[in-house]
């Protein structure tokens, strides 16, 4: 049986092309009865339109690109799940830009945001310098940051500064004054601004508690479990260890785990440890981490994206999600000497 073709509908329902096309558009220049006409023909023929023909009637590409770093990490996964959610429930096709080079950061930058190759983007973790944020506006293509921002854009916000506050003061309230940060490079070339803010909100709970701030407890590496902890390792190796550790995420935290466990260092008993993320395996770790709406921020970006390409020339919305301390089994008071 031949596939049937918008010119069959046409004829089916006794109306011109053009009409048929403006139902599938979801156009309001049909009136109700002719559009249960074409509906009831598209039924009958069981017809399919053609997803390139309608992207030409519409003057769209009918895509949404995401541009993310390292979209294999479980928190950026876990960003993808919320927007794809999204995007799943539109017409909307998602292509994905992976991110793990300055130059590849770039390329997209400069590339992908163009007309005739998608309809809006969703850029994660990456701010855009203000050189790059202009040019970026200039291509009229609507564009949301997740978990960055800058004024010229729509964004959803993570409070990094208060999170990260809110780790160490948990640690301090426990009684702890001997606290390390295990991070990524504060100085990067990606421009993550999380890291900047984490960094910030622990060195703030610091200085309010009057605890004097110490180089050597604040180290430094790669985004990875196992240089973590190898940092965890050279830390507690110290002739002065720390009895705290707060990681700049779960997945440094299981790092800092393995190093203890390797090293013979108790866990909560000698050594509390607090992540950041509340990824899926910290619960089952029983770590104590702080949560923040992995999920929900990507839905949110999702939707505030197809609200921006509905409604134009709105002035800029930024979007703060809170975070939230979960109290697992890796920290305690400190042990008494």
């Amino acid at each position: 049986m031949a596939t049937a073709t918008i010119k069959d509908v046409a004829k089916e329902a006794g109306v011109g092309v053009g009409t048929v096309s403006r139902v599938i558009n979801n156009s309001d220049a049909v009136s109700d009865s002719t559009r249960h006409k074409v509906l009831s023909a598209i039924a009958t023929l069981d017809y399919t339109p053609n997803a390139n023909a309608r992207r030409l009637s519409l003057g769209k590409t009918m895509t949404i690109a995401v541009i993310v770093p390292f979209f294999t990490r479980p928190s950026v996964v876990e960003r993808l799940r919320g927007i794809e959610k999204v995007l799943a429930a539109s017409d909307y096709d998602l292509i994905l830009y992976n991110v793990e080079t300055v130059h590849r950061r770039r390329d997209c930058f400069q590339n992908v945001s163009r007309r005739e190759r998608v309809d809006g983007m969703i850029i994660i973790s990456l701010m855009p310098t203000d050189a790059e944020a202009e040019r970026l506006k200039q291509t009229g293509v609507p564009i949301v940051l997740v978990d960055t921002h800058h004024a010229e854009f729509d964004s959803i916000m993570i409070d990094d500064v208060a999170g990260a506050y809110r780790a160490t003061r948990h640690l301090i309230d426990l009684g702890h004054t001997k606290i390390a940060h295990i991070g990524d490079f504060v100085d990067n070339p990606f421009n993550f601004q999380q890291i900047h803010d984490r960094y910030q909100g622990y060195r703030q709970a610091l200085k309010e508690a009057n605890i004097p701030f110490r180089a050597d407890y604040h180290l430094e590496g790669e985004h990875s479990r196992r240089e973590a902890q190898r940092l965890a390792y050279e830390v507690l190796t110290n002739h002065d260890p720390p009895t705290a550790i707060f990681t700049f995420s779960d997945t440094q935290a299981i790092g800092v785990l393995e190093a203890a466990r390797g090293l013979g260092v108790h866990v909560p008993e000698q050594l509390s440890v607090i992540g950041y993320d509340d990824i899926e395996i910290a619960e089952y770790l029983h770590l104590t981490t702080i949560r923040q709406s992995l999920f929900q921020s990507g839905l949110d970006g999702g939707q505030l994206l197809l609200e921006t390409m509905a409604i134009r020339d709105q002035k800029p919305q930024e979007y703060l999600l809170p975070t939230e301390l979960i109290v697992r089994g890796t920290t305690a008071p400190p042990p008494t000497t």
